[in-house]
């Protein structure tokens, strides 16, 4: 939503030094189901990667982790086991299988189209992308579900009508084209879920390329629980092809992990924090809700996210919004989506710097809405800032042994502009509830 960076090094003279030493890393997958065959992420067909590769490692489908190895082309079956052996002495893999190809494949194919089919609404929204938007199109026509209803909002002006081609041309059948002309992402998201269909509403941006099971373990998180309102998933790279796309995972990476877990303010949290760093449920790339339930609680706030000064925020408010609804909220991992991270540091520094800046908005306005938070807030704010500190010194001393001194400082910058967002973020809320304040009364004085 933020708009494709298409900047390169050589734009970039800060950064272009830098970029000159990073080798590129080639993202495949492996499923130890069929561990001679590597495959592009998002359903593609093999791969014969040539240099370092990261891979994610699957089991019956059911994504375990990630393990490197390095390879060359044409040898492919020597790569494969390197990273079968690295699988297995890693991650913590049960015996190796017995089950026939077929056998697995058909008990595969049975996990991930859920009984029951409910009509599943995936809500793409786009703005100034039609040149990567076909990538996540084509991702989201291979999903292995029966009953899905395609939906792209256009979040840009009238007159500019690349991303209208782009669908009416490509996707005539396949995929709803509406627009909604006002900017931000919480609008063009509220366009999409005012014109859902679908019992579920699942959204994912222009820059990510779906895996085919997505939606079928996003549904099965739903049959599971009738409680669930929210279902989150996991996200990982679809290519680490600069700098600053591998810097982006070591900051933050896979964090959320390779086991599902979920919450609820009915019970009693094991960590109290929790309800305020809803962050480590995901993000608007990949989240999904019951129609009626997201709704209910007024569907995304449009004083926060993309397009408005608090840059974002409007995820982390939804899965708020939903727990203490009463809600629970699910992070499941075989809901998988790649994501196409930034491709240079300055675009990266923009969208860490809007992390902390839609985090601290997401705090203000759950504060405006609900104040009775405003205590418990106040209460765990000192434990939640030490604990967050404590958390990057870890993480700093940890990549220390492992990055250039170069890479060392990047990631310190990260940290200290997320937390200068983090500061930021509610005068930035402030300032985005006075400007719809103001549009409001320009709207009700043309209206009267």
């Amino acid at each position: 939503m933020n708009g494709y960076d298409r900047r390169t090094a050589a734009a970039c003279p800060r950064y272009a030094a830098r970029d000159s030493f990073y080798t590129p890393v080639r993202v495949v997958e492996l499923d130890l189901d069929e561990p001679s065959e590597l495959r592009s992420p998002g359903g593609l067909g093999p791969v014969d990667p040539d240099g370092r590769v990261l891979a994610l490692v699957r089991l019956h489908g059911h994504p375990l982790g990630l393990v490197k190895a390095t390879g060359a082309a044409g040898e492919t079956a020597t790569l494969c086991r390197a990273l079968v052996d690295a699988a297995y002495r890693e991650l913590h893999v049960p015996a190796r299988s017995t089950a026939t190809p077929a056998a697995r494949r058909s008990r595969v194919a049975r996990a991930r189209v859920p009984a029951g089919h409910p009509l599943v609404s995936v809500i793409v929204c786009t703005r100034d992308r039609a040149d990567m938007l076909p990538d996540c199109l084509d991702a989201l026509t291979r999903i292995r579900y029966p009953n899905l209803e395609l939906i792209v909002v256009d979040n840009n002006d009238p007159d500019v009508h690349d991303t209208e081609n782009v669908v009416r041309a490509g996707y005539p059948d396949t995929v709803r084209y509406l627009r909604e002309p006002v900017r931000g992402a919480s609008r063009a998201r509220n366009r999409g879920l005012a014109a859902a269909h679908g019992e579920i509403c699942a959204f994912t941006d222009d820059d990510t390329v779906a895996d085919p099971g997505w939606i079928g373990a996003v549904v099965e998180a739903f049959q599971a629980d009738r409680r669930v309102g929210c279902v989150t998933g996991l996200m990982l790279p679809a290519e680490l092809d600069t700098e600053a796309q591998a810097i982006v995972e070591t900051y933050g990476g896979p964090t959320r992990g390779f086991a599902p877990f979920s919450a609820s303010l009915r019970e009693r949290l094991d960590d109290p924090l929790l309800r305020f760093s809803v962050g480590r449920f995901g993000a608007g790339a990949n989240m999904a809700f019951r129609t009626d339930v997201l709704r209910r609680i007024g569907g995304f706030d449009e004083r926060t996210g993309p397009g408005t000064p608090t840059r974002g925020g409007e995820d982390l408010l939804a899965f708020l919004r939903v727990l203490t609804a009463g809600h629970t909220v699910t992070y499941h991992p075989d809901g998988l989506i790649w994501h196409r991270h930034r491709r240079t540091m300055a675009a990266l520094e923009t969208q860490v710097f809007g992390f902390g800046t839609g985090y601290g908005a997401c705090l203000a306005a759950a504060v405006s809405q609900q104040p009775s938070l405003l205590a418990s807030l106040l209460r765990l704010l000192p434990y939640g800032l030490w604990r967050w500190a404590a958390a990057r010194r870890r993480h700093s001393n940890t990549a220390r042994s492992n990055l250039s001194i170069i890479r060392q400082e990047s990631l310190r910058r990260l940290s200290r502009l997320e937390a200068r967002g983090l500061v930021y973020g509610p005068f930035c809320y402030a300032l985005s509830v006075w400007r719809k304040r103001g549009t409001a009364a320009i709207e009700l004085g043309g209206r009267s």
